[in-house]
């Protein structure tokens, strides 16, 4: 039995569930059983990517830099967490963030024609780099 204010079940059931709302098109309650199976499981790179995402299509995306941050710190050649968290900052309206995850994350699957088309977004938003005077 949970204990009080736990969801019932345990981590990987807790990590089921979560995907099961994402899926459904539910991500803030995805996310907050997510959150709860990452603080039981802090190691977990399967709960923290798909926290990240759930933060992500909940709108949460300084959360969601956060999330797919602590997945690079571990792996830096984790292209969809470099993907994930360029994304974020370009939601976050964080250019220059965006701009260097996306080209790091094209760069290591140039098969990726989602990658591609998400770094050229962000490089017209962002504008013509300029030089410093």
């Amino acid at each position: 039995m949970a204990e009080p204010g736990q969801p019932d079940g345990g981590v990987y059931d807790w990590y089921q569930r979560g995907l099961h709302l994402l899926a459904d098109g539910n991500p803030d309650a995805a996310a907050t059983l997510l959150d709860r199976a990452l603080a039981a499981e802090p190691g977990s790179r399967s709960v923290r990517e798909a926290l990240a995402r759930a933060q992500y299509d909940a709108g949460r995306y300084r959360e969601a830099i956060e999330s797919f941050g602590a997945l690079i710190a571990v792996d830096p050649a984790d292209d969809y967490a470099q993907f994930g968290l360029g994304l974020a900052a370009s939601r976050a309206g964080e250019l220059e963030l965006a701009a260097e995850h996306l080209a790091l994350a094209v760069a290591m699957r140039p098969d990726k024609g989602h990658y591609a088309r998400a770094l050229r977004g962000v490089r017209a938003r962002r504008g013509p780099a300029t030089e410093p005077p």
